[in-house]
Protein backbone atom coordinates (compact mmCIF):
# COMPACT_ATOMS: atom_id res chain seq x y z
CA UNK A 1 0.00 0.00 0.00
CA UNK A 2 2.86 2.30 1.00
CA UNK A 3 4.12 2.35 -2.72
CA UNK A 4 0.66 2.64 -4.15
CA UNK A 5 0.40 5.81 -2.12
CA UNK A 6 4.03 7.12 -3.15
CA UNK A 7 3.05 6.60 -6.42
CA UNK A 8 -0.30 8.39 -6.22
CA UNK A 9 1.11 11.54 -3.83
CA UNK A 10 3.78 11.57 -6.84
CA UNK A 11 0.88 11.78 -9.38
CA UNK A 12 -0.59 14.48 -7.43
CA UNK A 13 2.44 16.47 -7.68
CA UNK A 14 2.47 16.18 -11.34
CA UNK A 15 -1.17 17.01 -11.69
CA UNK A 16 -0.23 20.68 -10.98
CA UNK A 17 1.96 21.10 -14.01
CA UNK A 18 0.76 19.38 -16.74
CA UNK A 19 1.89 20.26 -20.03
CA UNK A 20 -1.55 21.41 -21.07
CA UNK A 21 -4.91 22.09 -19.18
CA UNK A 22 -7.21 19.06 -19.41
CA UNK A 23 -10.81 19.79 -20.79
CA UNK A 24 -13.51 20.44 -18.09
CA UNK A 25 -15.02 16.95 -18.15
CA UNK A 26 -11.35 14.98 -17.12
CA UNK A 27 -10.30 17.95 -14.74
CA UNK A 28 -14.09 16.80 -12.80
CA UNK A 29 -12.47 13.17 -13.36
CA UNK A 30 -9.05 14.30 -11.98
CA UNK A 31 -11.08 15.60 -8.89
CA UNK A 32 -13.61 12.95 -8.62
CA UNK A 33 -10.82 10.21 -8.29
CA UNK A 34 -8.74 12.16 -6.07
CA UNK A 35 -11.73 12.64 -3.71
CA UNK A 36 -13.04 8.89 -3.75
CA UNK A 37 -9.00 8.10 -3.29
CA UNK A 38 -8.95 10.55 -0.11
CA UNK A 39 -11.90 10.39 1.55
CA UNK A 40 -14.11 7.50 0.16
CA UNK A 41 -17.21 7.09 -0.50
CA UNK A 42 -19.26 11.08 -1.24
CA UNK A 43 -21.67 11.26 1.91
CA UNK A 44 -22.32 14.94 1.69
CA UNK A 45 -25.49 17.17 0.54
CA UNK A 46 -26.12 17.79 -3.12
CA UNK A 47 -25.64 21.48 -3.58
CA UNK A 48 -27.98 23.57 -4.76
CA UNK A 49 -29.10 24.13 -8.57
CA UNK A 50 -27.37 27.37 -8.63
CA UNK A 51 -23.99 25.89 -7.54
CA UNK A 52 -23.56 24.75 -10.89
CA UNK A 53 -19.61 23.49 -10.42
CA UNK A 54 -20.53 22.51 -6.64
CA UNK A 55 -23.31 20.25 -8.69
CA UNK A 56 -20.97 18.78 -11.52
CA UNK A 57 -18.25 18.33 -8.90
CA UNK A 58 -20.67 15.95 -6.50
CA UNK A 59 -22.02 14.31 -9.23
CA UNK A 60 -18.73 13.36 -10.43
CA UNK A 61 -17.54 12.01 -6.99
CA UNK A 62 -20.97 10.45 -6.48
CA UNK A 63 -20.52 8.40 -9.72
CA UNK A 64 -17.07 6.88 -8.42
CA UNK A 65 -19.34 5.51 -5.46
CA UNK A 66 -17.92 1.90 -4.61
CA UNK A 67 -14.80 2.08 -6.16
CA UNK A 68 -11.83 1.19 -3.37
CA UNK A 69 -9.21 3.99 -2.11
CA UNK A 70 -6.87 1.45 -4.13
CA UNK A 71 -8.65 1.42 -6.92
CA UNK A 72 -9.28 5.17 -7.35
CA UNK A 73 -5.74 5.75 -6.41
CA UNK A 74 -4.53 3.55 -9.23
CA UNK A 75 -7.35 4.88 -11.60
CA UNK A 76 -5.81 8.67 -10.75
CA UNK A 77 -1.87 7.67 -11.15
CA UNK A 78 -2.94 5.95 -15.37
CA UNK A 79 -5.13 9.37 -15.61
CA UNK A 80 -2.49 11.89 -14.59
CA UNK A 81 0.23 9.29 -16.66
CA UNK A 82 -1.70 9.65 -19.88
CA UNK A 83 -1.77 13.27 -19.58
CA UNK A 84 1.43 14.15 -19.68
Amino acid sequence: MSDLKARFEKAVAESKSLPARPDNSTLLKIYALYKQSTDGDNTGKRPGFTDLVGRAKFDAWKGMEGTSNEQAMQNYIDLIESLK
